[in-house]
């Protein structure tokens, strides 16, 4: 999936990009939580142990020996009472702020056990840094089972995001040179300027005509949310099928808005799934997964409707004898690449298509949602970068790629807010022999979660962490801190060779979107409280903050 931003991937098959990016379950939130012998916790309160912001050393008992993978701390051995009780309180949607609350009881790592589903979650970057070196040449992670029970329902070809193994390397080998590449950035980098550019020369219009003050120093307020779904709609679009699908007119096509709808319908539907048996949901249509199926019909037409397209197009230019496969050698999209050059079979090119799109939308969306935020209420902070980009633009003659090289800020920006807000908030790892986590046995094969909320805020990892700071990702800054495992606390897009493949598309479109809106507009905000966040398969906004923009 592009992006995946929501990282996860099955035993089935495998999983590709971000996103994601990353994610999906966690265990019931109890009054009580129980310990081994190791310590206790009573009413939510930790007795005979510290949290996890006052324990960065590794737990040691008094002989010094590496403690059994029994004893790590857990929240309770009664798998199916935990989720009873992760249903009743409704924390699917809070699962970010249980797994904070459980670091902070329990320490730096613990065992859940919900339903089915079985963990060992971590947070601090040297544990981090242990499970990578343990990944092996094919990292698995875990199954997104409701994804796959539809991909097989539906006889549709899985792509690298719901395969493993050797059949997964493959694949993401052959992706990666049109996604991952520098070369490959470079070619869509122009795409994702275009519809940027267009996006602001939108919004400049609306601000003029619906925007109060004096003209040519309007301000509008407004909700950006659905119009920033639309903007990343239109970007995938153009890079992965070569083609603009006109969302920023004062019409967007009924088509794109169910395409819009059904990927939200999907990932709302997905997290309740994974405790439940999907066969036996399926065979007694149950409304839970008839839903969610149907959801992902709309995203295959969809994708579908765009790939059949594409290769209308790219027959007829080669019937005309292009050697390029494009008008005049323009870019044609990844999607056109991919068919060009005949690796992938077309059912496979299909799948990845349709998981990169899926995963391409609300996966850029909601985090520039974040960014617009926290840049309006730290105008500091705002006018900072918006300086370095001025400098960098006016020195770049044009050229995106030595914009977004002579602005870091634009990519500290961007890692602040993932930091704060990652969109998918775990990434996990099976690790291919035994390892020792915080002086704890963890045998191989184990599901460890690396939860990306409790890192991103624990001050063990980030002095101030509540702070909104993207100097702190400086390369001096960086250079400074490094230590044991200082690789592992910037992972909103995974690490390894399963970090997610949409990255440079993900990274680059949210960057050039914000160059484009700094020069245009100074951002403001009607509120500066916090966000509260919900949890749906990916993080996001319980309600989409309004923003001022003001024309410079």
């Amino acid at each position: 999936m592009r992006r995946m931003s929501i990282r996860v991937t099955g035993r089935t098959g495998a999983q590709g990009a971000c996103g994601s990016r990353h994610v999906f379950f966690g265990v019931a939130p109890q009054k009580a939580l129980c310990m081994s012998a190791a310590g206790t916790v009573v009413d939510g309160k930790s007795e005979g142990r510290k949290g996890a912001q006052g324990t960065a050393g590794r737990k040691r008992g008094v002989d010094g020996r590496v403690r059994s993978f029994e004893e790590i701390p857990h929240t309770g051995r009664n798998s199916w009472v935990n989720l009873l009780k992760f249903r009743r309180e409704d924390n699917f949607k809070q699962l970010h702020k249980h797994m904070e609350r459980t670091f902070n009881a329990l320490g730096p790592i613990y065992r859940e056990h919900v339903g089915t589903h079985r963990s060992v979650n971590i947070m601090l970057p040297s544990d981090i840094g242990e499970l990578f070196l343990a990944e092996g040449l094919y990292p698995e992670r875990m199954t997104l089972q409701p994804w796959a029970t539809h991909r097989e329902t539906r006889q549709h070809s899985k792509g690298v995001f719901l395969k493993n193994g050797e059949e997964w390397r493959a694949d993401r080998l052959l992706l990666n040179k049109e996604l991952m590449m520098s070369a490959a950035a470079k070619r869509f980098l122009p795409l994702l300027d275009e519809v940027a550019g267009d996006f602001c020369q939108m919004l400049q219009a609306r601000v003029e005509s619906e925007g109060r003050g004096k003209e040519g120093k309007r301000s509008l307020t407004i909700d950006p949310s659905q119009d920033l779904f639309r903007f990343a709609l239109e970007a995938s679009c153009h890079v992965l099928y070569g083609e603009r699908i006109g969302l920023f007119s004062s019409s967007p096509s009924q088509e794109s808005q169910k395409f819009i709808w059904a990927v939200e319908q999907m990932l709302a539907t997905t997290p309740p799934l994974l405790y439940l048996p999907h066969r036996l949901l399926l065979c007694i249509g149950a409304p839970q997964w008839t839903r969610h199926a149907t959801a992902w019909d709309h995203i295959f037409s969809h994708a579908e409707a765009r790939i059949q397209r594409a290769y209308q197009r790219l027959s007829s230019s080669q019937g005309r004898g292009s050697e390029t496969g494009a008008a005049g050698g323009q870019y044609i999209g990844v999607l056109g690449q991919l068919m060009e050059k005949g690796q992938l079979s077309l059912d496979l090119i299909k799948a990845n298509i349709t998981e990169l799109m899926a995963g391409g939308v609300d996966t850029t969306a909601v985090p520039l949602q974040f960014t617009l935020f926290e840049l309006g209420r730290n105008p500091e902070v705002q006018e900072r970068v918006r300086q370095q980009v001025r400098t960098s633009w006016a020195q770049a003659g044009g050229d995106p790629q030595k914009a977004l090289q002579g602005a870091p800020l634009l990519s500290g920006t961007i890692k602040e807010v993932l930091r704060l807000y990652p969109v998918g908030i775990t990434v996990q790892r099976m690790p291919i022999r035994d390892i020792v986590l915080q002086n704890y046995h963890v045998p191989a094969g184990t599901m460890v979660q690396v939860c990306l909320y409790p890192l991103g805020r624990s001050t063990e990892v980030f002095e101030d962490p509540q702070r909104f700071d993207p100097t702190r990702w400086s390369r001096s800054r960086e250079e400074g801190q490094r230590g044991e495992g200082s690789a592992f606390r910037s992972l909103a897009f995974g690490f390894g060779a399963r970090q997610c493949v949409g990255k440079r598309i993900a990274e680059n479109e949210m960057q050039l979107f914000l160059m484009h809106i700094l020069l245009s507009f100074h951002i403001g905000v009607t509120s500066t409280e916090d966000i509260k966040t919900t949890y749906t398969l990916i993080l996001q906004p319980e309600t989409p903050p309004r923003i001022t923009f003001s024309k410079l």
